[in-house]
């Protein structure tokens, strides 16, 4: 048996799971055991506690403690640094072709790396991929079966071609949990993760869908998890504006990237982020005047974009 999986080890290119963790010390742990229960055999866990202040580092060195020798690991705790730069920094440590983003909150699920990886094998003008998740409350029971389709309304038809993830990837955010997987090669093409930055992901995958470098495979890959201090999920008014506010910064950066119509798509998402910002500050006029925008850019945007794949009921 010990043969068969170095062999097979040996035959699979090395994923290095990334996993910046900062107090989440109820789930770290389950999310290091999901680790070792996929079997992909050619991996190594690479894990930064971010300057946790409960008892997530204790859990994390206990965790490798039991597990030495089973998985390569490497372990860093220091103070906080925040989520970008702890991404990084752990892809800076990262000693695999292919990078696994993980969350210290959620799981993996079985064969979902395998997935992912034969993706990228046989895509090779990819550089990274993405699937789907389940959703999960706080105690693990599950919610969604499709976080994609049943927490965000994602339409998955247009994730089968480059137009349309960048459609999707523009207009409708879909992405929840650690369903990505990354080439490393790819952080020299598109620049690392903008540091500063709170919410990360979407500056990432606009720079990505820009250039058609998003895949995907309609495989759960990872288990989502719901719970009180989800940082997208916030309803404290002042957190969220922020959030709102910096999500549209990084739309603004991003729109010379894009030849049109997704230029003017995006350039329509700023409108209606700000939109959001003016209804939630209660600025009436502000609110009518940047949805006026939002619905005329997007209308003229989408008169140019090709249409959607139908689906078989459909068609």
């Amino acid at each position: 048996m010990a043969g068969d999986v170095a062999e097979g080890a040996a035959m699979m290119p090395l994923v290095s799971v990334l996993i910046p963790a900062f107090n989440h010390e109820r789930f770290v742990t389950r999310c290091l055991d999901s680790v070792l229960e996929d079997p992909y055999p050619a991996k190594e866990i690479v894990i930064i506690d971010d300057g946790s202040t409960d008892g997530t580092a204790a859990c994390i060195a206990d965790w490798v403690a039991r597990h030495e020798g089973e998985v390569a690991i490497e372990y860093v705790s220091r103070p906080n640094k925040g989520i970008a730069a702890t991404l990084n920094e752990l892809a800076a440590r990262a000693h695999g072709e292919f990078l696994r983003l993980g969350a210290s909150d959620d799981y993996f699920l079985p064969g979902g790396l395998d997935a992912l990886v034969r993706y990228l094998l046989t895509h090779p003008g990819k550089g990274a991929v993405i699937g789907d998740s389940i959703v999960i409350d706080q105690q693990g029971h599950k919610l969604h079966d499709s976080g994609m389709c049943d927490l965000h309304g994602a339409d998955k038809r247009l994730y089968v071609s480059d137009d349309g993830i960048r459609r999707a990837v523009i207009s409708q955010w879909a992405v929840g949990g650690p369903v990505t997987l990354i080439r490393k090669s790819v952080l020299e093409t598109v620049s690392r993760w903008s540091e500063g930055l709170r919410i990360d992901d979407w500056d990432m995958f606009l720079r990505l869908a820009a250039r058609d470098a998003v895949g995907f495979v309609d495989v759960p890959v990872c288990a989502y998890r719901l719970h009180e201090t989800n940082l997208s999920k916030t309803r404290h008014i002042a957190t969220r504006v922020i959030n709102l506010m910096e999500s549209r910064q990084v739309a603004l950066r991003r729109i010379e990237l894009f030849d049109e119509p997704y230029r003017s798509l995006l350039k329509a998402q700023t409108h209606y982020i700000a939109a959001k910002i003016a209804y939630l500050r209660g600025h009436v006029a502000s609110l009518a005047w940047h949805m006026a925008a939002y619905l005329s850019l997007g209308f003229l945007s989408r008169l140019r974009l090709p249409a959607a794949p139908r689906s078989a009921e459909e068609a």
